[in-house]
């Protein structure tokens, strides 16, 4: 997707709770594939030791060419260009998924700009590519990147962000604010999905529903998270509640019946609904009915 396009703010496929799982970890893998999760990040990058990259590549393209993961997005996180496994990594998944396994993209880690994407697509030509946005440069290149006609989301890398801008932790995130917004403002205009970074403190459940519904309120999908621990209040916080669905439900029956009589305009609550109001409640409907399928199938 690379012309510029208006985006749809909730999206269809779930991305809630986008949880870490380490590739080298055979056990978690397996786990995993039981857990409320609505989408997986089988990491080659960070949470692999040197002495162990070669051997979780070759583990994990074994397990995702017979396991059953159900409906869940599947994003393989490979090594950067700049270290000895990225090439081999982005060379291996594009393997495995021509041989059949089971990954809906390769998520790229530091995007700094679209060359770094273009570099990934040589190795693995069609493969639907995701953007790691951690680095400053990033930030100030998202458009850029998020126009690249391969690239289908963005995770938000904001550890690595928070030791290139040199800033402190703050529960209000001020000192991201800056490329949080750039990065959501790309991702919406071209039509992607974008989730937040993690929060490192996961038994801190008060402190991780807080920036949840932070990234929430901003416009983000769902949340990367590095403990199932998390997984819950990730999922209730990104999920649209029965007060905001039964707004929706009247809305656009509201609206429905002026149209009905030739007008234009109607009113809610005390507040004006017009057409855009619509697609906003239909989105969320939709998104509802998309967590509910995914439920069913998980």
């Amino acid at each position: 997707m690379s012309s510029l396009q208006v985006a749809d703010p909730q999206g269809t496929q779930p991305c809630r709770s986008v949880l870490y799982i380490p590739g080298s970890r055979e056990r978690a893998l397996e786990k995993a594939r039981d857990l409320a999760c609505d989408a997986i990040i089988f990491d080659l990058e960070d949470a692999v030791a040197p002495e162990e990259k070669t051997a979780a590549r070759d583990l994990l393209a074994r397990v995702l060419a017979g396991a059953d993961y159900g409906p869940r997005l599947k994003l393989v996180r490979i090594n950067g260009f700049d270290t000895e496994w990225g090439r081999e990594d982005a060379a291996a998944m594009a393997r495995a998924i021509a041989s059949g396994a089971k990954i809906d993209a390769i998520l790229v880690p530091k995007v700094s700009a679209p060359a770094d994407l273009d570099a990934v697509a040589v190795l693995a030509p069609g493969v639907s590519l995701w953007a790691m946005m951690e680095t400053c440069a990033g930030m100030l290149n998202a458009q850029a990147i998020a126009a690249h006609p391969m690239l289908r989301g963005m995770v938000m890398g904001t550890n690595d962000l928070a030791k290139e801008l040199g800033s402190r932790f703050r529960a209000d995130r001020l000192p991201m604010q800056a490329g949080l917004g750039l990065c959501l403002l790309a991702a919406r205009a071209y039509g992607l999905t974008i989730v937040d970074g993690v929060y490192n403190a996961f038994r801190d459940e008060e402190g991780l529903r807080a920036e949840c519904e932070q990234g929430r309120d901003m416009g983000f999908d769902g949340k990367t998270l590095i403990h199932p621990a998390q997984l819950a209040v990730a999922n209730a916080a990104f999920a649209p509640s029965e007060a905001e669905l039964d707004l929706a439900r009247r809305q656009i029956a509201a609206f429905d019946e002026v149209t009905a009589a030739g007008g234009g305009v109607a009113v809610v609550d005390g507040r004006i609904v017009e057409n855009l109001h619509i697609v906003t409640a239909r989105a969320l409907l939709d998104k509802a009915a998309a967590i509910g399928a995914l439920a069913l199938a998980g």
